[in-house]
């Protein structure tokens, strides 16, 4: 049984559909369906039960696969040992991000990461919470920078930094109005129309608990993928939205909000996460030392871990 057989079936379980499946592998599909039937026919099983809607994985399928991404994960961290142990300023990290954490925090971080490993190679992947979570748990980044809770038990985490959260308003709304620096308490916002992130990332539940924590359902005016949007549409007068202060906008930088602080000063804590168990590179670490430096302002030892 070749080696890229395993790959090949992984990730026709991953993708549920051969053309896409062969497209993420660069190979032609009749080809994949061919090494397939190959690979089934020496192992005397079905791995997949195939309709002309769906591509659905046998028992003796599901077994396959479990073991097959064993496989292939204990070859790649054999790889990457292998790789720091003959050249440790050399490799390639996978690093996953929130969008909201590409735009303000790692362009801090990279360049300051070049600067002390220039022949290591960065790939970036952006996704909501939701998905992020399950592609570091599926060993599809080495680390991503989260925010707690972490929903998928898989991963493991280091925190990094706590940050404010504001609450962001019309400059013409009532609470625009309050005297500066005395803080609105969210049982106050029940009557208060929200505009909030979409389902999926992580931010959009840290509003929705912290309106639930107060007692209320919050009522949703509009929901955006994108924090600036919202921010714009706070701005514009279509409702009000909890912020991170991170990503507070000064005046003259287009519509920008009024900031209110909250009573009881709620944070968010960011983290970088990984799979627990998975083996980190050099890189990997590198990384998390150099993020811990630019963001955290320390390089001392590893925080406590846990699930999310």
């Amino acid at each position: 049984m070749e080696f890229r057989l395993l790959q090949y079936v992984i990730q026709i379980a991953a993708e549920r559909n051969f053309s896409r499946a062969a497209e993420k592998l660069h190979i032609a599909q009749p080809s994949l369906s061919q090494q397939l039937s190959k690979l089934e026919k020496e192992l005397g099983v079905l791995l997949f039960k195939r309709s002309t809607n769906s591509v659905e994985l046998t028992h003796a399928g599901s077994v396959f696969v479990d073991k097959a991404q064993r496989i292939v994960d204990m070859t790649e961290q054999l790889r990457r040992e292998m790789e720091d142990i003959a050249d440790l300023r050399k490799g390639r990290i996978v690093i996953g991000s929130l969008p909201m954490t590409g735009t303000h925090v790692l362009p801090l971080v990279i360049p300051a990461f070049r600067a002390a490993y220039p022949d290591i190679e960065i790939a970036l992947v952006e996704e909501t919470s939701a998905e992020l979570e399950q592609l570091t748990a599926s060993g599809g980044t080495d680390v991503s920078v989260l925010s707690l809770p972490l929903v998928e038990q898989a991963l493991t985490y280091e925190p990094i930094m706590e940050e404010g959260l504001l609450l962001a308003v019309p400059s013409e709304h009532r609470l625009a109005a309050r005297r500066a620096g005395e803080p609105v308490a969210v049982e106050e916002l029940r009557e208060e129309s929200f505009v909030l992130l979409k389902k999926g990332q992580g931010f959009r539940d840290i509003s929705l608990r912290m309106c639930r924590g107060a007692g209320f359902e919050p009522k949703i005016a509009f929901e955006s993928g994108n924090i600036e949007t919202v921010q714009s549409l706070v701005a514009a007068g279509l409702g009000i939205a909890f912020v991170p202060e991170m990503v507070t906008r000064q005046s003259g930088q287009g519509l920008a909000p009024k900031y209110v602080p909250l009573l009881g000063a709620p944070t968010r804590t960011l983290v970088i996460a990984y799979r627990k168990g998975r083996y980190l590179s050099n890189a990997a670490e590198a990384f998390i030392s150099t993020i811990r430096r630019v963001i955290g302002g320390t390089e001392s030892g590893r925080s406590g871990s846990g699930g999310g």
